[in-house]
């Protein structure tokens, strides 16, 4: 079959078209927005990875108090934030919780810190709920490693889209799974502590 001019000019324009369409709209498409600044926690008691003072440990001559903490960058669409410090180097009862040294949910998502030494109880001035501790009382519980080798102590921050449904009495596992779902944003600093000889 002979191909005529006219049908070559028509076949090179649709070749030509087909080029130029994917062209123009990798053209078109907007360039995508640079990340923004990562959501960090932080607080002058010690840096991160390094020891925890003596003042908000067991070994306080005193009630041990809890480190001011501090953050930024807060994740669009917080609606409350929840806060879990946890001693990642024990497994009691061979279980797959490790020993919850804090725990306090419903902080309002406008915060950007909590004071050093928040009170004991179950509900903090600005209607965050503490859970309980490893001792069973609703407050922050000084790290205490026994005797042995150094323990890590992790601060760990989430941001949530919503307010949890849970009370004082509510465990660990019970605050988790109600978080599930929710978390737009989380972030962790960590301490040690050397048990006393």
């Amino acid at each position: 079959m002979r191909i005529t001019a006219s049908q070559s000019l028509k076949a090179l324009g649709l070749l030509l078209a087909a080029s130029i369409v994917p062209l123009v709209a990798q053209q078109a498409a907007p360039p995508a927005a640079p990340p923004g600044p990562p959501f960090l926690l932080s607080t002058s008691a010690f840096t991160d990875g390094s020891e925890i003072p003596v003042k908000y440990t067991c070994f306080s001559k005193s009630d041990p108090v809890s480190p001011a903490l501090r953050w930024s960058n807060t994740p669009a669409g917080t609606v409350t934030f929840a806060l879990l410090v946890h001693d990642l180097d024990v497994a009691p009862n061979k279980g797959m919780f490790d020993v919850t040294h804090w725990i306090i949910w419903n902080i309002p998502g406008t915060a950007i810190s909590l004071p050093e030494g928040v009170a004991a109880g179950a509900q903090t001035p600005d209607g965050a709920i503490q859970g309980k501790n490893v001792r069973g009382a609703n407050a922050f519980r000084g790290p205490c490693p026994p005797a042995g080798k150094l323990h890590h102590y992790i601060f760990e921050l989430y941001a949530l889209d919503t307010k949890l449904d849970a009370g004082p009495d509510a465990s660990r596992a019970d605050v988790m799974k109600a978080m599930d779902g929710h978390v737009i944003g989380k972030t962790s600093y960590t301490g040690i502590v050397h048990p006393m000889s």
